[in-house]
C-alpha cells in the first residue's frame, strides 16, 4: 500500500538534493506535489522526473521574498484544494568564521533559513487549522543542536527553528496539525558548494564530509518513514548524528572535540 496516496505535499528547496529525492520518492508513493525553489527550469526537470508528472505543479519561490507567500499560498490552495504536508526544506549553509562574516550575510542566512520558513508556515497554517488536519515538516540539521567552526549563523538559524517549531508543536497538539523536525547529518548534496562565505559568495566546492555523506535518497527514505509514523523528530546520517546526544549528555566532552575541528576559509 502506498503511504502518501492522495496527499498534497508542498516541498521547498525541491530543485536538488534532499528536496529532489523527496519529490521523486513521494510521487512514487502516490503524493501530489507542489515543487518550489528559486530555479524554475530545475523544478520543471524534477517534475518531469516524478511519476505522474501532469499531476504535479511547480511554484517558483524565493525564501527571502516572504511578502509573496500569501499570494502563492492562495494560488496553491485554489488549484489543489488543500496542503496536507508542508516540507520546509529550502535553505543555504555557511562557510565563514564569525569574526569575518559581514552582518549583511548573517541577515541573509537568517532570512532564508529561519524567517522564510516561519513565514511560509504562517501562510499555510490557517488552512490546516480550518481543516483540523495537516503536517508541518522542517528539514533542520544536526546543527540545530550543536555548533561547529565556520557555521555560526547557520547553526543559529537551525537552533532558532527548533525553538520555534517545538513551541508551535506544543501549541497545536489538540488541533490535528502535526510538527516534525528532521535533523540530517552529512548528506551527499550541493549544500557545501552553495554555502555562503564571509562576503556572501558561494563556497564553490564540495566538502570531504559531504562527499562521504549518505545519499539524498537514503535521507529521503528516513524522512518518509518518520512522517508515516508521525514522529516528532527524525535524525538521519552517519557518525556525526551522535553529536546530538554527546552535546546533550556530555557537553564538556563535545566541547573538547569541537574545538579541535579546523576551519579555514582558504581551503
Amino acid at each position: 500500500m502506498k503511504r502518501f496516496t492522495d496527499k498534497v505535499i508542498w516541498i521547498t528547496g525541491a530543485s536538488s538534493g534532499i528536496g529532489e529525492a523527496l519529490a521523486v520518492a513521494l510521487a512514487r508513493e502516490g503524493a501530489t506535489l507542489v515543487l518550489s525553489s528559486r530555479q524554475p527550469a530545475e523544478l520543471e526537470r524534477v517534475r518531469l522526473a516524478c511519476e505522474r508528472p501532469a499531476e504535479h505543479q511547480c511554484v517558483p519561490l524565493d525564501l527571502v521574498r516572504s511578502d509573496t507567500f500569501p499570494t502563492l499560498t492562495a494560488q496553491v490552495l485554489a488549484r489543489c484544494g488543500r496542503v496536507d504536508v508542508l516540507v520546509n526544506n529550502g535553505g543555504v549553509s555557511q562557510r565563514a568564521l564569525a569574526a569575518d562574516a559581514t552582518l549583511e550575510v548573517e541577515r541573509t542566512l537568517m532570512e532564508v533559513n529561519y524567517f522564510g520558513t516561519v513565514a511560509l508556515t504562517k501562510a499555510v497554517l490557517p488552512s490546516m487549522l480550518a481543516r483540523r488536519s495537516g503536517h508541518l515538516v522542517v528539514v533542520s540539521s544536526v546543527m540545530g543542536y550543536v555548533g561547529t567552526p565556520g557555521r555560526s549563523t547557520y547553526a543559529a538559524a537551525k537552533h532558532a527553528l527548533h525553538g520555534y517549531f517545538d513551541s508551535l508543536r506544543a501549541e497545536l497538539w489538540q488541533t490535528g496539525v502535526k510538527v516534525t523536525l528532521v535533523c540530517p547529518g552529512y548528506v551527499k548534496t550541493k549544500v557545501s558548494d552553495n554555502a555562503l562565505d564571509a562576503q556572501g559568495h558561494k563556497h564553490g566546492r564540495t566538502d570531504e564530509t559531504h562527499q562521504q555523506g549518505i545519499s539524498a535518497e537514503r535521507c529521503a527514505a528516513a524522512i518518509m518513514r518518520g512522517l508515516a509514523h508521525g514522529r516528532e523528530e527524525v535524525h538521519v546520517g552517519g557518525f556525526e548524528v551522535a553529536g546530538i546526544y554527546l552535546k546533550r549528555f556530555a557537553p564538556w566532552l563535545f566541547s573538547r572535540i569541537v574545538r579541535r575541528m579546523k576551519f579555514s576559509a582558504s581551503k
